[in-house]
């Protein structure tokens, strides 16, 4: 069960192995009705269907009695959530297999949503501050203006004062305003160190069980009080021995690493710029229109991913320098992405901190390419790091007037647009808007690493 983000991974991945699975998640995504989540679930249990890869969207009243495996991807919550889960294969069969994939990023991964469950009071108080200024409340837009907040951790935040007893914030109409309520508010940091508490308690749960040389459903039955708990005489632990040889192919594990150093990741352009005022130099505003959008660019890996991740996290940060092996992925990259019409130049993403970082691997690229390198893009003046800024109004007002180009030097032709990392994209949306507007007939963004997308 792997969570959201990997679910296209891992279903293209068995697909290329010659497994035809089908995902739950997909019909989430294109905002289907339910009609279709039922009849997968209905396929699934009349085996018109033997591999699907889901996530814990397959709802817990889900019941196929003759289930033969399932197969975690990555680590759940806690014990419960994996014995609820693991416990739908092998209810009315002699033999099935309950298998647990986990890594170090699953600790990462659990940190995660532990720290975030709660608002910090920093944010509730930054909320009520800016409210507490104006006439009329403000709109959740009107945050992202003029508090450097992601939209979920505002939402979050709102949502958590909205059910406080009683509750310093009221909506009227889009907007949102104080209460009386809001004078000396504070988190009930008790309560949340308590929740958090327990939350952490049951990943060390999970650690435990992870280690565990005994009989895994007598762990997992004492974990949840079961007075009947005792060995199951069946699992690896029981048996003294892998139910599952952990031998595995090597020409396998070789065609594994590479599909994850060819999946490669779409950067789809932006269309809209921020409302409310966040390009006044530019004097950008509302669509993207044609005549100033970037075309769909691609990033060769995920930030620190097992593909190209790890080389480009220890270029940017250990060695100052990506080698020539990340210059031949990304022409392989290119090759197969084969973007129209096809680039004749290439340029990059300006840095003052890092001068040779981007450019010194931007003109490695294009020469092999057999294409010029033109370093036509420059910084009007520093800005604070684009990671700093949290929601898209901050982030593109962050770069308003940030890039010029002389229109004398910029080739009419289709470029390639070279940054190391890219988040937003917002990087990328500005500056292939000063290069169409100086000139640039087609703007295709090349990222050497996606950062992996928020956990919101």
């Amino acid at each position: 069960m792997p969570s959201a983000d990997d679910n296209e991974l891992v279903e293209t991945a068995l697909q290329k192995q010659g497994i035809s699975p089908d995902s739950y998640e997909k019909f989430d995504e294109k905002k289907r009705s339910n009609f279709f989540r039922v009849l997968l679930e209905d396929e699934l249990i009349t085996n018109r269907v033997n591999v699907l890869v889901s996530t814990v969207a397959l709802g817990m009243g889900f019941d196929k009695p003759d289930l033969g495996f399932v197969i975690h991807f990555q680590r759940p919550a806690s014990v419960v959530h994996y014995y609820q889960q693991v416990g739908r294969a092998g209810r009315a069969v002699d033999e099935a297999f309950g298998i647990l994939l986990h890594g170090e990023e699953d600790d990462q991964i659990a940190d995660y949503f532990i720290r975030s469950a709660f608002p910090p009071q920093q944010h509730v108080e930054v909320i009520l501050q800016e409210l507490e200024k104006v006439d009329g409340g403000l709109s959740l837009p009107e945050m992202e203006s003029c508090l450097n907040l992601r939209k979920s951790q505002l939402e979050k935040a709102i949502n958590f004062l909205s059910v406080e007893m009683p509750s310093p914030i009221t909506k009227i109409g889009p907007k949102y305003n104080v209460t009386a309520a809001a004078r000396n508010y504070s988190i009930n940091q008790a309560y949340v160190e308590t929740i958090t508490g327990i939350r952490r308690e049951e990943q060390n749960q999970m650690q435990v069980y992870m280690m565990q040389s005994g009989c895994l459903m007598e762990f997992l039955s004492r974990a949840l009080d079961d007075p009947q708990a005792g060995r199951c005489g069946k699992c690896a632990g029981c048996m003294g021995q892998p139910l599952l040889s952990p031998e595995y192919d090597h020409d396998l594990a070789n065609r594994a690493a590479i599909f994850l150093r060819r999946s490669y990741q779409p950067l789809p352009p932006r269309k809209l710029w921020p409302s409310g005022g966040a390009m006044p130099t530019y004097g950008f505003s509302g669509r993207i229109t044609d005549a100033l959008c970037a075309q769909e660019g691609r990033a060769l890996c995920l930030w620190r991913d097992a593909g190209w991740g790890r080389m480009v996290a220890e270029g940017k940060y250990e060695h100052g320098f990506f080698n020539d092996e990340l210059v031949g992925a990304c022409i392989e990259m290119i090759q197969q992405w084969s973007p129209e019409p096809s680039p004749e130049w290439v340029t990059c993403i300006p840095s003052l901190n890092r001068p040779e970082l981007v450019p010194g691997f931007a003109q490695r690229l294009a020469k092999a390419m057999g294409i010029p390198f033109n370093d036509c893009i420059r910084k009007a003046k520093a800005n604070p790091p684009q990671k700093e800024m949290q929601n898209s109004f901050q982030q593109a007002h962050n770069l308003d007037g940030v890039f010029m180009v002389d229109p004398a030097t910029v080739p009419k032709g289709p470029c390639l647009l070279i940054d190391d990392m890219v988040d937003s994209r917002w990087t990328f949306t500005v500056a292939a808007a000063v290069l169409r507007k100086a000139g640039c007939s087609a703007v295709f963004p090349l990222a050497l690493a996606l950062n992996s997308p928020r956990m919101d």
